[in-house]
């Protein structure tokens, strides 16, 4: 029994829909979505770009406090032997970030493409773009972005190209709402955090390649 499909409508880089049409798996780009799926690969992927540059100094590592504040009897004080102890102001800190933290998550191999695909299908019921191709001849940010006027995109959106030349790079780094991507750096975040997604033919035979 021949899978289900879904048929695509293709535009050119001027934004004319081509009369072509583009099939792809249901079971890619049409299932209902799982939402704790999507949250976990989330979660991982902001959880393992996180940097553990959080650092506390202990008491050893806070300057001066070498000589004994008072006299260890006779003046009706506690006790104490130094002025950078933890229960004084300006003294170390307990329990601090010591800067070795580690916040790296993962998630099985199986649910993260359950993610993946549920991103996708969100998308694809109303807010992807195919395009037949995708390719710049010059390096020309106005070219990059005459091509999201003419295909009706005006907000935050991920490019998915089969492979990023140096003029498709360099067309697409100054625009501050938009991110260039290859099939294999498509991620769970990356699709929900935008609004429109332009995808070329050959970036989604690929996608679908890897998901089906």
């Amino acid at each position: 029994m021949a899978e289900k499909k879904i048929n695509l409508n293709v535009y050119d880089m001027a934004g004319k829909k081509l009369e072509t049409k583009l099939s792809v798996l249901a079971s890619v780009f049409g299932v209902e979505e799982h939402k704790v799926a999507m949250f976990n690969a989330v979660q991982v992927e902001q959880a393992n770009a996180r940097q553990a540059t959080a650092k506390t100094k202990v008491r050893h590592e806070v300057s001066g406090g070498g000589k004994k504040p008072w006299r260890q009897k006779g003046t009706g004080r506690a006790r104490a032997g130094s002025s950078r102890s933890p229960i004084w102001v300006g003294g170390g800190t307990v329990f601090g970030p010591v800067g070795n933290q580690n916040y790296t998550l993962s998630q099985n191999k199986k649910e993260h493409q359950l993610a993946l695909r549920s991103a996708l299908s969100l998308k694809t019921a109303k807010d992807l773009v195919v395009v037949d191709e995708i390719k710049f001849g010059e390096k020309k940010t106005k070219a990059f972005v005459k091509m999201l006027e003419a295909l009706k995109v005006d907000s935050k959106v991920l490019v998915v190209v089969s492979e990023i030349d140096e003029n498709t790079f360099a067309s697409v780094r100054n625009v501050n709402f938009a991110k260039v991507v290859t099939p294999d750096n498509v991620s769970v975040y990356d699709l929900l955090n935008v609004d429109k997604v332009v995808m070329s033919k050959a970036a989604i035979k690929e996608v679908e390649e890897a998901l089906k």
